[in-house]
């Protein structure tokens, strides 16, 4: 299991799949062929389904467009048998150099892969993690006497806490920019935002209402940043990238709990991504939003359950509960946007995580059904749903003509 760097990433939505991914890839494929006279990009699957929406396009145009000219194929129907989001980069090279061709693809949180069939161009990326399934990681808490974060700590290098300062950092300023920020979202749906208006009807209200509206203006925020192609965390997608910070923020804010006991929340959070990441997926086109929205708020209960004290049983189950109440959550965004049913989807689950954490806490842990059984069953349903619910904007919601 990879380091928490390789789920935790700052940069620009909308979609660490669609736009990250791609134009990771595009960087890549552009150093290994400097001095070619024109790129070629065909883009598979989901990819090409809602990359125009998404603007898949201009993340990869941004790359190669000033080196050469850059033509962009879609090929929305055609699925490369990997992964759903499959990409193939040609470069034209000139005084007798081969043309190049490198297949790859963009499989959630903006990780690349190049599938069974690597060529070395990818960097490795050690596994430092011996662990990959949270029951034998829980064990491990109480074989030892320790929390969660402790067995990240134990496994991470020591520049862990500054980089997860630094992740915290960016979501506190995506909750604070997106709450300032007014006006329509990009893209065809004219989108109002709306987390200044909820974080200002919020404050007329009485604590326990308060709350509820503060952190859906806190999701909402980051979100709608996102939406705008602003700056955000991964966790693990830019698609639930606001329900992380929305849990966190208001924990910091509403009940002051200091930096430290947030980094150790956000370790423990980002090790159950890591899991499902490991495991399954969290990728919308692969299992639909059940692994972006439904892992992210797994991620997030843990991590309230964590900072709320919870043993490790506990935490456990409040990220059971976390994903199993997302399964089969299709991923449907009406016309590739990342706007609609999304942004709301982010909102409900920050709340639905602190329910999570305030269920799991009431219990002493024990449950049936394992977070690591979910996390299959989760990746199974994924697989079995068509495709036109997995990030094609073909079915569900996304067939709806609002436009």
């Amino acid at each position: 299991m990879k380091s928490l760097r390789e789920l935790y990433k700052i940069g620009k939505g909308p979609s660490s799949s669609h736009t990250m991914g791609p134009q990771k890839a595009a960087q890549i494929f552009a150093a290994q062929n400097e001095g070619a006279i024109s790129f070629s990009v065909t883009l598979y699957g989901s990819l090409a389904a809602t990359g125009k929406g998404h603007m898949t396009d201009v993340a990869i145009e941004e790359v190669l467009c000033p080196l050469a000219p850059t033509t962009i194929v879609w090929e929305p129907t055609k699925f490369l048998p990997f992964h759903p989001n499959g990409m193939t980069f040609n470069a034209i090279h000139a005084n007798g150099r081969p043309n190049t061709s490198w297949t790859v693809y963009s499989v959630g949180g903006g990780t690349l892969s190049e599938g069974d069939h690597p060529t070395g161009v990818l960097p490795p990326s050690p596994d430092i993690y011996p662990l990959s399934h949270l029951s034998d990681i829980k064990k491990w808490c109480y074989d030892n006497g320790r929390a969660y974060w402790e067995y990240v700590n134990e496994h991470e290098d020591s520049g862990i806490w500054d980089y997860l300062q630094e992740i915290w950092e960016a979501m506190k300023r995506s909750v604070e920019r997106g709450i300032e920020q007014e006006g329509r979202l990009p893209g065809p749906l004219n989108l109002q935002r709306k987390a200044f208006t909820y974080y200002v009807k919020a404050q007329g209200y009485r604590r326990n209402l308060q709350t509820r509206g503060l952190v859906y203006s806190y999701a909402l925020a980051v979100s709608e940043e996102n939406a705008s192609g602003g700056t955000i965390v991964t966790a693990p997608t830019c698609g639930s990238c606001g329900i992380m910070p929305a849990v966190l923020y208001h924990l910091a804010k509403g009940h002051e709990f200091s930096d430290i006991k947030i980094l150790h929340a956000l370790a423990t959070g980002g090790l159950v991504g890591n899991i499902v990441k490991q495991n399954a997926s969290i990728s919308g086109a692969d299992v639909g939003c059940q692994g972006e929205v439904g892992v992210a708020c797994a991620m997030a209960s843990a991590a309230a359950c964590q900072i709320f004290g919870g043993s490790p049983a506990q935490i456990e189950y409040a990220a059971e509960m976390g994903l199993e109440h997302h399964l089969g959550m299709t991923c449907d965004p009406i016309c590739g946007l990342v706007q609609i049913p999304c942004i709301e989807r982010n909102a409900f689950a920050a709340t639905r995580a602190l329910d999570s954490n305030l269920y799991a806490t009431f219990s002493d842990g024990k449950h049936r059904v394992s977070f690591d059984r979910v996390v299959q069953v989760m990746k199974q349903t994924g697989h079995d749903l068509p495709s036109l619910y997995k990030e094609t904007s073909e079915g569900g919601l996304a067939a709806q003509q609002l436009v």
